[in-house]
């Protein structure tokens, strides 16, 4: 069967706890009286109890009787409960400090080849007193057996924890009395390994944060008590974390409940931190040692303490192997309490009767497959555990060939008395030697500690006046063999031999509580009404001992101090009453009234009797508090109230109550303070008061006074009222109000305020100063005009308004219209002003507004009419048009600006080349843009220019690059076709023709017409000939003006020939013959001849029409035909039809068609039609997006356009969203849809406007969705936002997304 895990050990155990290093504690020493009924060797290999902190797990078969005896004194822990226990241990780790706890034995051990270690041995001292009587009845025995078997062997990692304590067994062969020894390995702190606990350990720091750490106490069962730890915060920026420790590990924060509660308070004016433990209805397995740990980042401190539960004293159990081996939690009412509930305390929730049979027996006897029916029949349900120790059981032990008498497992002695140590060898030649802890015993001559001596084979150590460092493991060696034993001290209960008295006296007395008990050094507990009394530094209390005799001492006694005192030793209580009352009291010295002037310092003193009483101060009913300004002094009898600088508030009834009596002193402070003006709230310059005309003025002066003063107001010699309707005076208690309802310019003046009351008089000034708008100025005057400006002046105004003038605004508007412009939005500090950007030609005036600090003065008369006008742009493209031996030509073009004044005319200017003497070509103006200048000398150099002249006046003038010289040129001829010359010229007939064909030549060319060689008859065709073109001109073409027709230019001796094709055309005429060549089913073949006449065009169709014989209506078949056959389809079975047919060139169709003779009748030959069956295409088809949105970017102020394009049957419902918000009804938006293609117009978007934006279509076959991102380009500002009315949250959000955008870039 495999081995118990480890999680079935400890799955129903408790929580463990050890002794801690730091808790020196001092454990009581219980007899042990030990019955050895299985072979030695077993008994020898069984492994020790584990019982400390948690439950019994599951036990391995050990029959041993284990009889306890129970101490009847309490320790000094408070446990007045005898546990039975299987071994003593006492820790000693610092020995200047000793406490005592409860007793437990030593967990499993760690291996059994761990060599022992001497400097453990003298950290753990348990002493063992074993007996062996005769062995009882087998069924009292694997009863008594079942009690005490220990636990499982935990697994080897855990030996050194600090939650566990560990023994190291020798080798099978040791001796029964090896039994629990004390050469073994113990583990006493968590990270101190066994062979460091031989250093000197380092006294720890002083407590850094406690400044009152708990106390241990004692309780009965289903009592309460309350643990309390102080922490100062002072220099704490934060509260300190604190943890509540059961044992080592066992955090009791999450233990909270019924049974347990953890307090937290701070107090703002101690500024101290209060943590609480409170214990409810506790129970005996609550017991224990307790720690507090505080710490403050890189501050810590602990403190340990000890809590006793009282109980009643319960007998020595007798239990049977089936109950041992059974799970300790099973059916139990206190299964998962905190912890100590294990074997040795036997509370016994069950009571089963004997077993009749020993199981040992039958396991010893039975095969191995028969276990486990035994175990069912038996009720064993730790079987495991079981076999385990039935094996054990099974081995031999070794005989001693060195020791004929070893020493017994253990003994015990009083403290002070003597213990012998007794061995037989079987050779008394073997050399001897005696060990403590490891460490040889060595005799020395002066020191009669430890006396050997020698009788026949026995060899006796003995040990004198025993004291608790004797409490060890011993052990004797006679070669290679070796026995243990242990030791145990008992220290013998601390009597109380003088019991306290009680005490009866008054506050700031001395007390003295005295108690003498019965040993000296005795440690013992000053206790108050049940709580430990502290007696730290900070502490009231002090306590002193000498010899056997113990005091309290509280040097000043308050009523606080009533209680009763008690004194706990380990082997008894006494406790008295302590009555504190108050003395009388004597009133040596009242309170006195007081008058103070107001900052001056205020004293209040009185004198009571008894002088160390304290007391509090009040004010009008209310407590008085000492600050940097008041301050309480108390000195022996005197009482002082001390005020450095005494104000308003001070003033009232005053109170002094002394501490704890009903009696209390009284006076009145009466304040008193001159009045006073406090002109400097109205914070302006000079106490002067700059108010707007018409406005209401309200000054409001705070004044001083105690008692309130009387005030007046006085403009001169007249005093202001209080009940005047627009000016008027009005007094509060600590202001004083000047009001004028609508100021004018006659309240500007001095006004002076009067003070008055009991502690003297004040007076202030104060200046009223009213302005207003200056007045308008005088009318502005024009006197330069240009085309689109003016210039204006004008004076300033006669009276300013008593404020300087600032500038002014100019305003102006067309004479016709009564609608003002303002020019300036920035003032115009000059009294002048150059209005631009008028309409050229229209009449205006203009006027003036002056403005200073409190507003727009009325605005100025308008100026006189004026019209602004300005000279045209110069002339243009000023080129030479021909030049003669005396003259020369020039032309140009008009100005590009005219202007409204117009253009009258331009002035031709020509100098000769090397001076500056222009002189007129032409005495008045021409409007013509081309002018001959006449009369100049040939082979001479001129310059030219040609000025516009206007109503404003000349323009610039545009001169000539180049000089010209007079002197004719002789150019060849050249004829400039123009392009649509050069192809055919068509033309309809009866339409006009009108050619002009230029050229060009000097001096003038002569031009010659012919067509087709021969000459043009001036009737037909009219020709007009210019110096630079030629005109032919046709006034109504006939076919028979088709031609070509050739022009001749020609200088002397240079000419130029053109040829120009002219073409007439015309209607065409109707085919010449139209003939029926076949009738078949429903089709008739066709067949025609050109016609005759084509229009002098080529023919470019046919149009072919059919008709009904019966109706003869005329229905076209075929147009635009260009062949001459063709089969007409499809025709009506049992009609008879004729056709005809049109001819058609580029002039249209001719006026009449050629018709067929004969008719074709479509003859029925009895086929059937069959009319195909056709399906209907089903259409439908979800929402698809055939073209999806594209990421845009735009510019902030101009509108974007969205578009997609999405197919769907039936029409699908298109929804347009932004970052995921449809957008409803939101007037920046247009939607459109039309044919599938859907629009998104965002009207002038702004940053704000950014975002994702989507397009969903939506039908009952589906939905499909597509999306874009959208980028604004252009910000605003957060000033431009707010104006748009943009919200704030989106403000927000916008100008996060824009920081986020410059970021990342």
């Amino acid at each position: 069967m495999p081995e118990p895990t480890k999680k079935d050990e400890t799955a129903n155990a408790q929580p463990e706890e050890s002794i801690a290093p730091e808790s020196n504690g001092v454990l009581p020493l219980p007899e042990i009286s030990l019955q050895i009924s299985p072979p030695p060797e077993a008994v020898a290999e069984a492994e020790p109890v584990e019982t400390e902190g948690k439950e019994p797990d599951p036990v391995e078969p050990v029959p041993v009787e284990v009889v306890v005896a129970k101490e009847p004194e309490p320790v000094e822990n408070g446990s007045t409960d005898p546990e039975p226990v299987a071994v003593g241990v006492k820790e000693q780790v610092e020995p200047e400090v000793k406490e005592e706890a409860p007793c437990s034995p030593p967990p499993p051990a760690l291996s059994q080849s761990a060599p022992p270690r001497p400097a453990e041995m003298e950290k753990a001292e348990p002493v063992i007193v074993v007996t062996t009587p005769p062995p009882p009845p087998p069924a009292d025995k694997d009863d008594d057996a079942a009690a005490s078997t220990p636990s499982p062997t935990p697994p080897a990692e855990d030996a050194y924890s600090l939650k566990k304590l560990s023994i190291e067994l020798p080798h099978d062969s040791v001796p029964l009395s090896a039994m629990g020894r004390k050469d073994s390995v113990w583990s006493l702190g968590e990270g101190q390994l066994p062979e460091d606990l031989d250093k000197p350990i380092d006294t720890p720091p002083l407590s850094t944060l406690l400044i009152e750490k708990p106390q241990g106490g004692s309780i009965t069962v289903g009592g309460d008590i309350t643990f309390v730890a102080k922490v100062e915060a002072k220099d704490l920026l934060r509260k300190p974390t604190i943890k509540w420790f059961k044992g080592k590990w066992m955090d009791l924060a999450s233990k909270t409940g019924k049974h347990l509660q953890l307090k937290e308070t701070f107090d703002r004016f101690t500024k101290i931190h209060t943590f609480e433990m409170h214990i409810i209805k506790a129970k005996d397995n609550y017991a224990g040692n307790y720690r507090c740990e505080v710490t403050y980042k890189d501050k810590f401190d602990s403190c340990a303490f000890d809590l006793e539960v009282k109980e009643v004293e319960q007998g020595s159990q007798n239990v049977d192997i089936r109950s041992a081996f059974k799970r300790s939690s099973e059916g139990q009412e206190d299964a998962g309490e905190l912890d100590f509930s294990g074997l040795l305390k036997h509370r016994e929730p069950k009571q089963e009767e004997a077993p009749d049979v020993d199981v040992w027996e039958i396991l010893k006897s039975a095969r191995p497959d028969e276990y486990e029916k035994i175990a069912f029949n038996y009720g064993i349900t730790d079987l495991r555990g079981l076999l385990k120790r039935l094996k054990k059981t099974k081995k031999e032990e070794k005989k001693s060939e060195a020791f004929a008498k070893k020493l017994d497992p253990a003994y015990q002695v009083d403290k002070g008395g003597k213990i012998r140590f007794v061995v037989e060898l079987a050779d008394p030649t073997v050399e001897l030697k005696w060990y403590k802890n490891g460490q040889e015993i060595r005799p020395t001559p002066n020191q009669r500690k430890y006396i050997f001596e020698h009788k026949g084979t026995q060899r006796i150590m003995i040990i004198n006046n025993c004291v608790l460092n004797d409490d060890a493991a011993y052990s004797v060696s006679a070669g290679d063999e070796k026995c243990t034993t242990e030791l145990f001290v008992k220290e013998l209960p601390v009597k109380i031999v003088k019991d306290i008295e009680a005490v009866k006296t008054t506050v700031n007395e001395r007390i003295e509580l005295e108690c003498e008990v019965s040993e000296e050094g005795a440690q013992v507990k000053w206790m108050k009404n049940g709580v430990e009394v502290p007696t730290g530094v900070r502490s009231r209390y002090r306590v002193k001992s000498e010899g056997t005799k113990h005091w309290l001492i509280i040097d000043d006694a308050s009523k606080d101090d009533t209680g009763t005192y008690s004194l706990m030793a380990t082997g008894g209580t006494t406790e008295a009453r302590v009555q504190v009352d108050l003395k009388p009291l004597k009133i040596l010295q009242d309170l006195q009234n007081v008058t103070v002037m107001l900052g001056q310092p205020l004293k209040l003193h009185c004198e009571i009797n008894p002088g160390n009483v304290p007391g509090r101060w009040y004010r009008n009913g209310q407590l008085i508090q000492p600050n940097d300004r008041i301050n309480i002094l108390h000195r022996a009898k005197n009482h002082r109230l001390e005020i450095e600088s005494s104000s308003i508030h001070d003033s009232g009834d005053y109170t002094f109550v002394p501490e704890g009596y009903t009696q209390s002193l009284c006076a009145k402070v009466h304040i008193i303070d001159p009045p006073k003006v406090h002109l400097d709230s109205l914070n302006v310059p000079d106490n002067t008061v700059v108010i707007v005309a018409g406005t209401k003025l309200r000054l409001e002066i705070p004044i001083s006074g105690e008692p309130a003063p009387r005030v007046v107001w006085m403009k001169g010699e007249r005093v202001i009222l209080d009940s005047g309707n627009r000016v008027r005076a009005e007094t509060f208690a600590d202001q004083t109000c000047f009001t004028i309802e609508v100021t004018e310019r006659e309240d500007t003046g001095n006004y002076k305020i009067v003070l008055q009351n009991e502690a003297g008089e004040d007076t202030g000034s104060v200046r009223v100063k009213v302005v207003d708008i200056p007045d308008p100025p005088e009318a502005p005057l024009v006197p330069a005009v240009g085309g689109d400006w003016c210039s204006m002046t004008w004076d300033p105004p006669h009276y300013d308004g008593g404020s300087p003038i600032l500038g002014y605004f100019i305003e102006r508007k067309k004479k016709q219209s009564s609608r003002w412009m303002r020019l300036n939005f920035d003032l115009n500090k000059e009294a002048t002003f150059e209005p631009k950007k008028m309409i050229e030609g229209v009449p205006y005036e203009v006027r003036v507004f002056a403005v200073n600090a409190i507003g727009v003065s009325k605005p100025s008369e308008p100026s006189k009419a004026f019209v602004p006008l300005a000279v045209t742009s110069e002339p243009t493209m000023l080129v030479v048009d021909d030049v003669t031996d005396t003259t020369v030509t020039m032309k140009w073009r008009p100005p590009e600006t005219i202007g409204a004044a117009g253009l009258d005319g331009y002035l031709v200017e020509y100098c000769v080349e090397g001076t500056d003497d222009w002189i007129g070509a032409n005495k008045g103006l021409t409007e013509k843009t081309k002018y001959t200048i006449t009369g100049l000398p040939p082979e001479s150099k001129i310059l030219v220019r040609v000025r516009a002249i206007n109503a404003a006046g000349a323009s610039t003038p545009r001169t000539l690059q180049h000089s010209i010289l007079v002197k004719e040129v002789i150019e060849p001829p050249k004829i400039r076709i123009p392009r649509h010359l050069k192809q055919t010229y068509i033309r309809r007939v009866g339409e006009a023709v009108n050619l002009v064909v230029p050229f060009m030549g000097k001096p003038r060319p002569k031009v010659s017409w012919l067509k087709e060689g021969n000459a043009i008859d001036p009737t037909h065709v009219s020709i007009r000939n210019t110096e630079c073109d030629s005109i032919i001109f046709i006034r109504k073409a006939d076919r028979n003006h088709s031609g070509k027709y050739e022009m001749n230019v020609k200088v002397e001796n240079h000419e130029d020939t053109a040829i120009i094709d002219i073409q007439i055309v015309d209607l065409p005429g109707p085919p010449q013959y139209v003939k029926i060549e076949e009738v078949w089913g429903e089709n008739v073949a066709l067949d025609w001849t050109p016609p005759k006449d084509n229009g002098n065009a080529p023919i470019t169709g046919y149009t072919i029409q059919k008709a009904d014989k019966k109706t003869m209506e005329w229905y076209t078949c075929v147009e635009h035909y260009h062949r001459t056959c063709i089969t007409i389809s499809e025709l009506v079975v049992g009609n008879e039809y004729y056709f005809r047919i049109y001819s058609e060139n580029m002039c249209g169709l001719s006026e009449c068609a050629t018709q067929t003779k004969d008719s074709a009748l479509i003859v029925k030959e009895g086929m059937n039609l069959k009319n195909p069956e056709y399906i209907d295409h089903d259409f439908k088809e979800p929402p698809k997006f055939t073209q999806p949105l594209i990421n845009t970017f735009a510019i902030a102020g101009y509108n974007a356009t969205l578009n997609c394009s999405v197919r769907a049957n039936p029409r699908p419902k298109v929804i347009w969203m932004k970052n995921k918000i449809a957008i409803i009804d939101d007037p920046r938006y247009r939607m459109f849809s039309n044919q599938g293609v859907c629009s998104l117009e965002i009207r002038k978007p702004n940053p704000y406007d950014g975002g994702t934006y989507s397009c969903k279509a939506i039908n009952d076959l589906g939905d499909a969705q597509v999306e874009c991102k959208l980028e604004v380009k252009g910000g605003f500002t957060f000033y431009e936002l707010m104006q748009r009315g943009v919200p704030l949250h989106l403000i927000d959000k916008y100008m996060n997304e824009a920081k986020n955008v410059e970021a990342e870039k």
